[in-house]
């Protein structure tokens, strides 16, 4: 029989779970740490320099090629497979989390580094020098790239990160198992072998049984209060908790909002906006998935159409998956006058056409490079196109105490895309001192009146929004440009002190 095709279809397996385990790796640590950049790159490199190390080890593996292949891949099985389980719940139990992070990493890049070595002396009987590195290496890198596309847009989505590790621990345990047979020649005491990679698989098959429990076991060590609703989507881990004060929404670990004082900063976000811009009748909303700032909008009876446009129809989705949110948000979604749309917000400007008479700025915080592109010049003038000329613009902006830098560059890039730009900052209690920006493109007095009725927005509390303290007032701030992300440099500078 010649085993020669089949050995090639498992490099282009071996390849493949390679580099989800980095993946894996990588996505767990931004998803704990945050620093998305940092941490991806010391993966990169970490998981990189393995390999090599890995490669040079092979040299001293002499004999039992077969044999000894097998157990790689069993070693590969048992520590990918499990390596985001183990990630998660070292991070809630462990002080040295970092530590563990990356010598797992160093681990599986080792032995992930001996596989191709291994294999190609294995195949170097049937196949001239030439003929071996170039096979090998296609089906490797083809391997890589069928892992790079699954990864994002199927596996996280629809498995989760639990489950795509255990999968592809699976996928190695099982060419590992294979293997003895496609070796037998080759291979002297078999047995044990065997009997090795089937354990390693029963406890994969058993932990991917039981991944919505070993998924639980493990989140709800990273969150103070019990998880009452998970899942995942293209872009996200979505995660509600609920405390004897209600309930709390995280996305990829960031708290988003709490439902016991959400209302201080969806009134802070809206109301001034309405106030600044009249009387306006069609309101566009970016962000704001949870349908809060729909909520407050939608109080106004003038208002006649609300777009609001959110890349993840998870979150669009999740007041009707999660019923309290709906009750939360006083069912915004249903109201005849909002029209959601799912499309990333960038893109949509670009295209659109549509003119609104005042736009909520509700993103998440600017804590990766995917998000710091909707705080740039280049945003803020796309946006200013689907504006009429008296349109009022409000962004929330990140908190002028923790982070003041940040804040003051959200306000001067505006700015620089030709908006008349008055900051103003509110407390909420679960997050602290927040920042807020309101704009227009002609210069405009700061509003003085709500109205419509408000949990805890008033007039002499309106008033005192716009009043900055010494210790956040404006410092020396770059620009956010597309080509710079200086808003991402500062966030991840400034909050990585406060974590």
């Amino acid at each position: 029989m010649n085993r020669t095709p089949i050995l090639f279809l498992n490099v282009l397996i071996i390849a493949a779970c390679g580099l989800i385990y980095e993946l894996l790796a990588g996505t767990v640590a931004s998803y704990v740490l945050g620093d998305s950049v940092t941490q991806f790159s010391l993966i990169i490199g970490l998981y990189l320099s393995a390999l090599g190390v890995g490669a040079w080890v092979s040299r001293f593996i002499e004999h039992d090629l077969a044999a000894r292949f097998v157990d790689v891949e069993i070693g590969v099985a048992l520590s990918g497979g499990l390596s985001a389980p183990l990630l998660f719940i070292a991070f809630a139990r462990l002080d040295w989390f970092q530590g563990f992070l990356y010598g797992l990493v160093f681990i599986i890049g080792v032995l992930v580094g001996l596989e191709l070595p291994i294999l190609m002396r294995i195949l170097k009987e049937h196949l001239d020098f030439k003929d071996l590195v170039s096979r090998v290496l296609s089906f490797d890198y083809i391997g890589s790239l069928f892992a790079a596309v699954l990864f994002p847009m199927f596996l996280v989505p629809r498995l989760g990160l639990v489950r795509t590790s255990i999968m592809f621990g699976l996928l190695n345990a099982l060419v590992g198992l294979y293997g003895t047979y496609l070796l037998r020649p080759l291979i002297r005491r078999v047995t044990m072998l065997r009997a090795r990679a089937v354990f390693v698989i029963v406890v994969l098959c058993v932990a991917f049984w039981q991944a919505n429990a070993l998924t639980s076991f493990s989140e709800d060590g990273l969150y103070n209060d019990p998880v009452v609703y998970s899942t995942s989507s293209q872009y996200q881990r979505i995660i509600v908790t609920r405390s004897d004060s209600g309930f709390q929404l995280f996305l990829n670990g960031n708290l988003q909002f709490a439902s016991a004082d959400e209302y201080r900063y969806h009134e802070a976000l809206v109301h001034p906006l309405m106030s600044a811009a009249g009387a306006p009748k069609r309101i566009l909303i970016l962000g704001g998935g949870d349908g809060l700032a729909a909520r407050e909008v939608l109080k106004y009876p003038g208002v006649e159409h609300v777009t609001l446009v959110d890349l993840d129809p998870k979150m669009t989705g999740l007041s009707e998956a999660f019923p309290p949110l709906g009750e939360l948000n006083r069912r915004a979604f249903r109201d005849p006058r909002v029209t959601v749309v799912n499309a990333d917000a960038y893109v949509w400007l670009e295209q659109g056409r549509d003119r609104f008479d005042a736009a909520v700025i509700d993103f998440p915080d600017p804590n990766s490079f995917a998000l710091g592109k909707l705080y740039t010049t280049r945003f803020y003038r796309l946006l200013r196109n689907r504006l009429t000329p008296d349109a009022a613009i409000s962004v929330q902006s990140t908190s002028p105490l923790f982070a003041r830098r940040s804040y003051w560059c959200v306000i001067r890039t505006m700015e620089a895309a030709g908006l008349s730009v008055h900051p103003y900052q509110t407390t909420v209690p679960s997050f602290g001192v927040w920042g807020f920006a309101l704009a227009k493109q002609q210069p405009f007095d700061t509003p003085r009146h709500v109205a419509v009725a408000t949990r805890f927005l008033d007039e002499a509390t309106l008033a005192a929004m716009f009043v900055f303290p010494r210790d956040m007032a404006p410092v020396p701030v770059e620009i956010n440009r597309l080509d710079n992300q200086m808003l991402v440099r500062y966030y991840e500078d400034e909050w990585r002190k406060w974590s």
